[in-house]
């Protein structure tokens, strides 16, 4: 493993978890629907765990899935093209920016970025809703699979990171610890749906993550080697 990519799994996690105002945005309404279904009873809270990690484990795979397709393709660019790798970093690090700039609520840019996957979305939209309401896990599992392809700025962000890993498999992990650093968030929109609102609308902690993430984006941005060239 090269040395940067023990720098870059704890910084997707970190990535996931300061978006996680967006993610709620985005999942939170169908993570907290989850266990409308679910009688009220005796081991209620084992079932509605169970649906809500399952759900969760579908949406991160479907992350690690698309950072395998999208490594493929860039690692094919690189190997034509030496400058595809300034191309990506840079990229990379200006919707990290831009994601940062929308989470502070100071743009909404990224709103422009995330109408490139619409026309998936409209496909598979529809089959999300042969799952619902969700009864057990298998539909869980299957809703959360779907619900990973759903247009998202922070998502985007991240995966233009995860194509300037070396190797597909770290970018497909890229993509698995940016999702692990969101289960925070969505697992809690399930128990505490009343306290994760109130943290959606804290401007200070949007505007803090919001900092934080352009920060990470200009870090990202490749200076030294565009100085070079």
């Amino acid at each position: 493993m090269q040395p940067e990519l023990y720098l870059s799994y704890p910084s997707a996690f970190l990535i996931g978890l300061l978006g996680s105002t967006h993610c709620l945005g985005m999942c939170g309404g169908i993570s907290a629907s989850l266990s409308m279904a679910l009688p009220v009873g005796q081991g209620f809270r084992f079932r509605q765990t169970l649906l809500l990690l399952a759900f969760n484990f579908g949406r991160i795979a479907s992350y690690a899935l698309i950072a395998t397709l999208i490594a493929l393709l860039s690692t094919s660019a690189a190997s034509q093209w030496h400058g595809a790798g300034l191309a990506l970093m840079t990229l990379a690090g200006l919707l990290l920016i831009m994601m940062g700039l929308s989470m502070g609520q100071w743009w909404q840019g990224i709103r422009y970025i995330e109408r490139v996957g619409a026309p998936a979305w409209r496909f598979l939209s529809p089959l999300t809703r042969k799952f619902l309401p969700v009864h057990n896990g298998g539909q869980a599992l299957a809703l959360g699979a779907l619900w990973g392809w759903l247009p998202c700025g922070l998502v985007y962000s991240t995966l233009g990171w995860a194509a300037l890993q070396p190797t597909v498999g770290s970018a497909a992990l890229t993509m698995m610890f940016f999702g692990l650093g969101t289960l925070p968030s969505m697992l809690a929109t399930g128990f505490a749906a009343n306290w994760i609102r109130g943290l959606k609308s804290n401007q200070s902690f949007r505007k803090l993550s919001g900092l934080l993430l352009i920060l990470f984006g200009l870090w990202t941005l490749p200076f030294q080697a565009l100085l070079n060239h």
